[in-house]
């Protein structure tokens, strides 16, 4: 029963004034209640709006209403008063508003065509029906028509119409033949909404003489036919000159040519068209082609996708159908047709328009004298509905005036009502397509609360189902429901119970506690009324050991168990089915209490056994399958886990133990070992099962230790050789009274967060452990070192205490014990804690430093008093920073460096220090609240380092017999430079290096030019810089003088230039030409070499550089390093790869290889070709490229005659 929400004062504005109006409230039509309530009428049935009626049978209005005192009946017809009693034809139904016409005796139907409204009316208002209009149906006959036949040349297309005569409702549209057999449609032939026969093209074996149309007309079950049509559908090459003269326009629509044609569209007409729907009715959309060959059709929504669940395609998707269509199914939609000529498309604008329909329809209101209401009537549509008011039937507007009422569009607000405002008001919502008609009443009453469901009913219920306890209400204003349990019950609360708004307590899982006395309070401002109802909890009715699948030999006994066990107050009836009916009449069945035994089984006993055991409550039922087998030979066992035990039962309850027992399930060939009991607190950790105990496999019951204050469930499993079964089912819940704690907190500690306070921490309880209801902790501290008394607190739902006030960096005892509403748990044990530390008072001091190194520094101090530490001691951090270099160049602060000694040390070390730099320190003491102040700042200076090695190193200038050396000072001199060494020595054509000479460089020098070197010679060179304190790393660097004052500069280090002056041609000179005839001889003979162990499959080695040269006085020269790998014959044309020359500006850093393709070549004279392949070592297979733009520059070298001559 729905529940009334009470109205605040008529004056708050509308919106806040209709969220507090009272809903509906039915009455219930209970014989002793009506005996005395009244309640105005309500139409329960009626005729529908648009009424089509059998012109051959009795027509029958109806118009039904309830209502207290029963209302009365009358009629209008086409607007104004139906005065029944002057048509002797007409009777009204007694007790009733239903008309009933006898026109079968006499009368026609179309004598009662017209519109009819019931008024139902007692003293407390008047209903009305919906205009009911009565139409007669029709089913007129085709008009006498004769048709001509109809002959056409293949190919063409052709429709073939239908035409029926307008019935009502309108008839159904089918094409058969004479036969009475539906005519085949494909997507070639089929029949429009508009029930004509559309062809795409006609095929000769569409030729027959009985094309028919027929007309269903459902409401009066007739049909009607049309005159049969003839079609003679011919080839083209048949139609001669004769056959054509003969044929008249009617008969022959044009002998076009059969051939193929692109589509175009039979219906709809040119390239878009309109269709309206209603909303909620079927959109049908349509499009047929013609064409040749057939065209298929297509369909898309041009400005959305078409709905998926309710796109429908008909007429072999000629038809597009949306169902259940609405506003937002409006928009542009697009049928094509293509065949293999080409395609065309037709556009249909869709509007959706909509009768009106409710969003609220009006809600009957019973209200008592003095309350607030209101009726609210909320429709749409479109266009949007109007909305209009009447009462009893009259328009609002002239219907008698009511102070309490007040009209506010399609709201209607009433305040302070009194009896005389009870009345039926109608809400009619109207558009230009269909309207809506609500009733709803007002009934003011003042009636006390009462109950309408039977006292002392008796409820009994299996456990674990819903309980539904009645309490069926009615009064006025809307009582409120409550509901108890016992006789001294608190109030049942919906966090547990369900309370229905008609007032049905609802137990949604039933347990034995359940079971008791319930008592239903209905309250209002008139009165009170209550009724008790009885609950019973019954113990479900289960099968225990249920029949099992069987496969028997032919002509044996098979026999099969169903034990049942159920609520001993119940009385359980089993009953045997086979394949779900009842057993056969016949003696080879017989059933003895929980066995049903087959004797003599034959092929027909093979089936499905059902065992069924009913009580008045509940049924269960449990299958076995019998299967009938010629006789074989027993098979052997079958080996698997144990079935699970059943039947779990608890017994001798005490407060600490408990004795369970179970029935075994099936071994399954494995004796059973051991059995594993295992519990869930349903309280605590609901769905988490713990093992409790095992027994051998030989024993069924356990006796099981308990804890205090839980929920207690079992299940058991069994075990043998195989495995462990799978659970039980699970036994019925134990709750174990509550005890004291039996433990205390575990892992508590005391710790400050604060200098002035004590946080103490542990680890509650969980709910297994309380024992008990209402579980809190004791908490307990006191300083360690003075005669203070114990101070104390009791908490409960936290684990921390913060203990405030207290003195900084104290030891303090703490406890902490737990208890709960029965009592406390065993004295607990007491730990030390401290309360919160503060920054160090006092910073450390005498701080000296002793430097150890250029880099190395060690610092001491002295420690500070312990209790200026305030806190535990984590030791102490060293700050310190480079202030400057002492050269001067580069002052400026860098980030502090920091390092941290832990524990009580006195000393540090610090090393990574730059060399030749002033570094400043400070030193603080550090506790767990953080650091102390700082102690004075020392500063020290570190002494010079070596240098670091030249930033860079060029050679620039070459010469016949100079190079100039240019170069950067070390990034890190790491003291005073005092002068710069550079040591030389010449490398020769064999890789030998040259006695070598050391020279001296001041420091202030950034460039230097050596003279007198020889020329066309490479030199290789190792520069370092020096401070008092000893020379740094070094750079190394290679160059070559130039051959001649031609100043062709070698490729390895980068020259492109030709520095002409005078030009000497060696190709001239006699030592040149001696020492070109001695090279070719001897490419010659290692051609020869080479083919010979080519031709033997062998392979050659190439012997590998050697090392590059480093400094004689750092690392020895190390000869016969290594050589290539073997090549095979594959890989001779391979070329080295690019990229291996010097860099232009021949600056080496010091990081580079010292390696370079000259150093596998000829000397400084190896040449390269355009792809940077090395002349000269391999043999020559190839010949050389010229040389693009250099000719006339390039000197003759050794190689190149070389290759000329090969």
């Amino acid at each position: 029963m729905p529940k009334k929400k009470h109205l605040s004062a008529g004056r708050v504005p509308l919106i806040l004034f209709l969220c507090q109006m009272i809903s509906a409230l039915d009455v219930p039509l209970d014989p002793k209640l009506l005996e005395d309530l009244v309640q105005p009428p309500t139409i329960t049935q009626q005729s529908p709006k648009d009424y089509i009626i059998d012109p051959r049978e009795n027509i029958v209005i109806q118009c039904e209403a309830k209502g207290k005192p029963p209302p009365s009946f009358s009629w209008t017809r086409n607007g104004t008063h139906f005065d029944i009693d002057k048509d002797p034809l007409i009777t009204m139904k007694p007790g009733s508003g239903t008309l009933i016409i006898n026109i079968m005796s006499e009368g026609k139907a179309e004598t009662y065509e017209g519109i009819y409204q019931c008024t139902a009316r007692n003293e407390r208002g008047a209903a009305i029906s919906n205009n009911i209009i009565v139409r007669p149906s029709r089913s007129p006959l085709w008009t006498k028509e004769k048709l001509k036949p109809i002959i056409l040349p293949s190919g063409q297309s052709l429709i073939l119409s239908c035409r029926p005569p307008i019935g009502l409702p309108p008839a159904i549209i089918f094409w058969m033949d004479n036969s009475f057999q539906r005519l085949p449609q494909s997507e070639r032939v089929s029949q429009g909404l508009n029930g004509d026969l559309y062809f795409s093209n006609v095929l000769p074996e569409d030729t027959r003489d009985d094309y028919i149309c027929y007309a269903r007309f459902n409401h009066t079950q007739t049909i009607q036919q049309k005159q049969p049509i003839s079609l003679k559908v011919i080839l083209v090459d048949e139609l001669n000159d004769t056959t054509a003269a003969n044929l008249s326009d009617t008969e022959f629509y044009g002998a076009k040519s059969n051939r193929e044609r692109p589509p175009t569209f039979l219906t709809p007409e040119g390239n878009a068209s309109n269709k309206e729907e209603l909303r909620g009715n079927v959109l049908s959309l349509e499009c047929i082609a013609e064409g040749l060959p057939t065209p298929l059709i297509y369909w898309i929504k041009e400005d959305g996708i078409l709905p998926i669940n309710r796109t429908f395609y008909r007429n072999f998707q000629k038809t597009l159908q949306i169902i259940q269509v609405s506003e937002a199914d409006s928009g542009n939609y697009q049928c094509i047709a293509k065949n293999a000529l080409g395609a065309i498309h037709h556009t249909i604008s869709v509007t959706v328009k909509a009768a009106p329909y409710w969003i609220m329809a009006p809600q009957n209101l019973v209200l008592s004298p003095g309350e607030d209401g209101a009726l609210i009537c909320r429709a749409n549509g479109n266009p949007k509905p109007r909305i209009s008011w009447l009462s009893n039937g009259v328009p609002i507007e002239i219907a008698p005036h009511d102070p309490s009422r007040k009209i506010n569009g399609d709201t209607i607000i009433f305040s302070n009502v009194q009896e005389r405002s009870s009345a039926v008001y109608q809400c009619n919502a109207s558009n230009e397509y269909g309207y809506l008609l609500g009733n709803a009443f007002v009934n003011v009453l003042a009636e006390p609360p009462r109950i309408l469901t039977s006292a002392n009913t008796l409820y009994q219920v299996i456990a674990n189902r819903p309980a539904l306890l009645d309490c069926a209400f009615f009064g006025s204003p809307l009582p409120t429901i409550e509901w108890f349990k016992g006789a001294k019950g608190s109030a049942l609360r919906e966090d547990i119970y369900v309370l229905h708004e008609n007032g049905t307590l609802e137990i949604p899982v039933a347990q034995k506690d359940s079971t008791g006395t319930y008592t239903c309070v209905a309250r209002n401002k008139l009165g009170m009324a209550k009724n008790e109802v009885h609950l019973e909890i019954k113990d479900p009715t289960r099968i225990i050991k249920q029949p099992e699948y069987a496969v028997v030999q032919r002509g044996s006994t098979v026999s099969f168990e169903c034990k049942v066990k159920h609520d001993h107050t119940l009385i359980s009836t089993v009953i045997w089915l086979k394949d779900n009916g009842e057993l056969p009449s016949e003696g080879r069945f017989t059933i003895d209490k929980d066995h049903l035994e087959v004797a003599d089984v034959s092929d027909s006993d093979g089936g499905t056994y059902t065992c069924v055991a009913n009580t008045t409550l509940d049924s269960v039922s449990a299958s076995a399958v019998l299967s009938v087998v010629a006789p074989t030979p027993t098979p052997a066992p079958i080996y698997d886990v144990p079935n699970p035990p059943f039947d779990l039962e608890l017994t001798d309850q005490l407060d600490k133990s408990v004795q369970l027992s179970w029935t075994p399930g099936d071994d399954n060939n494995s004796p059973i070992t051991k059995f594993i009991i295992e519990y869930e607190d349903a309280m605590h950790e609901a769905g988490l099962w713990h093992y409790q105990a095992e027994v051998p496999g030989t024993q069924t019951t356990a006796q099981l230790k308990l804890s205090p204050y839980v929920n207690y469930s079992f299940r058991v499993m069994a075990e043998n050789s195989l495995g462990r079964s799978l659970p039980s089912e699970t036994s019925e819940q134990y709750f174990t009274k509550a005890a004291e704690p039996d433990k205390n907190p575990m892992t508590v500690e005391g710790l400050g967060s604060e200098p002035d306070n004590l946080v103490i921490t542990w680890q509650p309880l969980n709910g297994f452990e309380s024992n008990g209801p209402g579980l809190q902790y004791k908490v307990s501290w006191r300083q360690k070192d003075g005669d203070d008394e114990w101070t104390s607190v009791v908490v409960a739902n936290v684990s921390k205490y913060i203990v405030s006030g207290t003195p900084t960096f104290v030891p303090y005892l703490i406890k902490v014990q737990a208890l709960n509403d029965v009592g406390f748990a065993p004295e607990p044990a007491v730990v030390m804690g401290h309360s919160g530390e503060d920054l160090p008072m006092v910073a450390p001091g005498n701080v000296h430093v002793n430097v150890v190194n250029s880099t190395l520094a060690e610092v001491h101090w002295d420690p500070v008093p312990l209790k200026s530490v305030r806190g535990h001691l984590q030791g102490y951090r060293i700050y310190y920073w480079k202030a400057q270099s002492s050269s001067k160049r580069n002052r400026r602060h860098i980030e502090k460096k920091i390092l941290t000694f832990q524990g009580s040390k006195t000393h540090g070390m610090l090393p990574g220090l730059e060399p030749f730099s002033h570094y400043t320190l400070h030193v603080r003491v550090v506790n767990g609240k953080g650091e102390g102040p700082a102690s004075p700042t020392r500063v020290f200076h570190t002494p010079e380092g070596v240098p670091s090695a030249p930033s860079s190193l060029k050679i620039v200038n070459p010469t016949l017999d100079s190079l100039t050396l240019e170069w950067d000072p070390p990034s890190h001199p790491n003291g005073i430079l005092t002068e710069y060494t550079l040591k030389y020595q010449p490398i020769n054509s064999t890789h030998e290096l040259g006695p070598l000479v050391d020279l001296k460089i001041p420091a202030n020098k950034t460039r230097w030019t050596l003279k007198n070197l020889n020329f066309s010679t490479r030199y290789k060179f190792y520069f370092y810089a020096q401070t008092s304190a000893g020379s740094g790393s070094q750079i190394t660097e290679e160059a070559v003088t130039i051959m001649d004052e031609a100043g062709i500069l070698p490729p390895d280090v980068g020259a492109g230039k030709a520095m002409a002056s005078r030009q000497v041609d060696i190709a001239t000179q006699g030592w040149f030409i001696g020492l070109m005839c001695a090279v070719a001889l001897l490419i010659l003979i290692l051609l020869i070499v080479c083919f010979i162990r080519r031709n033997k499959g062998g392979k050659y080695p190439v012997k590998e550089k050697e090392d590059a040269h480093a400094d004689p006085e750092i690392q020895p020269m190390k000869e016969d390093d290594g050589t290539f790998g073997e090549y095979s014959d594959a890989e001779d044309h391979k070329p080295l790869k690019k990229g291996s020359r010097t860099p232009s500006d021949r600056t080496v850093k010091k990081e580079d290889s010292d390696d370079s393709l000259v150093d596998y070549g000829e000397g400084v004279n190896g040449q390269f070709n355009e792809d940077g392949s090395f002349i000269g070592q391999y043999s020559g297979k190839k010949e050389k490229e010229p040389a693009e733009g250099n000719e006339s520059s390039e000197a003759p070298s050794p190689v190149n005659a070389m290759n000329s001559f090969v």
